[in-house]
């Protein structure tokens, strides 16, 4: 199934019905796929249930800029 953006936004609840039967809803854009409407994952972990328990991953950290980096911005 498709719907436009105004679609969508006007049939949500049905659209969302449409996905709990297992239909795909991609919403389009100018006529292009921008979005797809899928259904929640039983597992699925609720947003901000684990802050503080879960650390980003190692390349989530920036090494230190240099010297002459923090004199080119214009820090020094």
């Amino acid at each position: 199934m498709q719907a436009s953006v105004h679609e969508a936004k006007t049939n949500l609840s049905k659209l969302l019905e449409a996905v709990a039967r297992g239909e795909r809803v991609v919403i389009t854009r100018h006529g292009r796929p921008a979005a797809e409407l899928v259904p929640v994952r039983a597992s699925a972990v609720r947003i901000g249930s684990l802050k503080g328990e879960v650390a980003p991953p190692p390349e989530a950290f920036l090494a230190p800029l240099s010297e002459d980096e923090l004199r080119d911005w214009g820090a020094l």
